[in-house]
């Protein structure tokens, strides 16, 4: 059932660039000796009492299944210890190289919507280089690695959807163009897990429908998939035909930043939720500090057994993103859903809300 799908718009030109393994390739070109290690960009749980969360890793590490948000006491059981190495996060150093590279992304085109410190949109269907968009995104790719010695890898297409596919498909240092004509070919035979937005929970709904690649998503009617998914379901839909009509949205300001998870045996034990929650505000504390923004507002949610939900807020003094101040927010308002764990959570949540750019920082200074 197509015809609930809207018109596809095949004439923009859409790159997606990802650096790759940023924060990890920029501590190797600072420390060469780190290259053939496993190195994981992380607070060290053995120094930070079992707790930390990756920020990222190089591909090294990546061989043993760690990845981004994972916790690092779990990447610490993964890889053999003789071969792993973890390094604390530099965000002063991240952000001066990513404004370097951001400046060059400013020379192709202004619109430019970044999604982190190392990952952008760029609408180039007019562009400052008046160059095709492949051109445009090898000149990038080639000036980032002079500029700055590291590698990228982008996705030239009509759309942000099938832009972040492609750049993620032939990492690290990878170039892959899209044609409109070759969109529904392309996505039919990519798994379901390949997909941007499909997380492991659905993931493994899909599987029980015998929906494994996107080929199959193609063949699934579009009220099916929404009957079962709702909004998530009209989304997939559209992605597996190729559509996504979102624009490119120069200076973005996200409104809120958020992490949960849901839990599989359920938990009963508050402390374990403790430990969780503190993952998820370190990891939320990481993310902001990337992209130079601070909180207004902290929010907890919560769901037991019985499925109730429970969404408690908090305003923060003043803007912040500091991971301990959420995190003391955060366990304030835990303890007032001790209920709760009487029928066991299923879910926690976290989210950094009302956010601004952060415009300066404060200093002390001692003036007598």
């Amino acid at each position: 059932m197509k015809e609930f799908l809207p018109q596809n718009n095949t004439s923009r030109k859409i790159i997606h660039l990802d650096m790759d393994a940023f924060y990890a390739a920029v501590e190797m070109q600072e420390n060469p000796t780190l290259k053939k290690k496993a190195l994981v960009v992380g607070h060290d749980p053995r120094k930070y009492h079992g707790h930390g969360v990756v920020a990222t890793a190089n591909y090294e590490a990546r061989k043993y299944g760690v990845h981004s948000a994972m916790p690092t006491a779990k990447a610490l059981k993964l890889v053999p210890k003789e071969k792993l190495v973890f390094v604390s996060p530099n965000f002063t150093k991240y952000r001066a190289i990513s404004k370097q590279i951001h400046a060059l992304m400013y020379q192709v085109t202004d619109q430019v919507e970044s999604i982190a410190l190392d990952e952008a949109y760029l609408d180039v269907t007019e562009n400052k280089l008046k160059k095709p968009a492949l051109q445009v995104a090898s000149w990038l790719q080639q000036k980032i690695y002079q500029e700055t010695g590291l590698t990228s890898s982008f996705g030239v297409t009509y759309n942000k959807f099938l832009a972040k596919m492609a750049s993620e498909y032939a990492k690290p240092f990878g170039r892959t163009v899209i044609l409109p004509e070759d969109a529904l070919e392309f996505l039919e035979q990519q798994p379901i897990e390949k997909f941007p937005g499909i997380g492991k929970k659905t993931q493994q709904q899909l599987h029980d429908l015998n929906i494994y690649t996107g080929k199959d998503l193609q063949n699934a009617s579009v009220l099916f998939l929404m009957e079962k998914f709702k909004k998530l379901g009209y989304a997939m839909a559209l992605h597996a035909h190729g559509i996504d009509l979102t624009p490119v949205k120069k200076d973005r300001l996200r409104k809120s930043l958020g992490t949960e998870r849901t839990f599989d045996p359920i938990i009963y034990d508050k402390n374990q939720a403790l430990t969780i929650l503190r993952g998820f505000c370190e990891n939320l504390s990481e993310k902001l500090v990337a992209q130079n923004l601070q909180a207004q507002v902290v929010v907890l949610k919560i769901r037991n057994n019985d499925f109730e939900t429970l969404t408690k807020r908090r305003q923060l003094a003043k803007p912040s993103n500091n991971g301990i101040e959420f995190y003391q927010t955060v366990k304030s308002l835990l303890d007032k859903t001790d209920n709760f764990f009487t029928n066991g959570v299923r879910l926690l949540g976290v989210t950094a809300g009302t956010l601004v750019n952060k415009k300066f920082e404060e200093v002390k200074l001692d003036l007598f």
